[in-house]
């Protein structure tokens, strides 16, 4: 009787680069080794003026909300003044219907 030996093989992800061990017999996945993280930035000061650049855009992004919001409230206000104009000029009783003048 001779030992049975596990075979398996590795694989690299052709996504992410990280190494898989395949069992040959069963096909199942036996261990996964993610891909080293590969740097975003060079150095620090990049990543700092990323992150100023970030920070001004999410600032320019806040306050173009809040003037959309301020002048929404404003054209909101006009429309139900007009709304309420109208409807005190409108003349009382019931309204006609289009079935009415048949």
């Amino acid at each position: 009787m001779g030992k049975n030996k596990e075979k398996t093989f590795e694989v690299s992800c052709p996504d992410c680069g990280a190494m898989l061990k395949i069992d040959a017999t069963t096909g199942l996945l036996v261990s996964h080794t993610p891909a080293p993280r590969k740097r975003i930035f060079e150095d620090l000061e990049t990543a700092a003026k990323a992150m100023r650049e970030h920070g001004e855009r999410t600032e320019s992004i806040f306050r173009q909300s809040v003037d959309a919001e301020k002048n929404k409230a404003d054209l909101l206000e006009k429309r139900f003044a007009e709304a309420l104009r109208k409807a005190k000029d409108a003349p009382e009783g019931k309204p006609m219907r289009e079935i009415d003048l048949d």
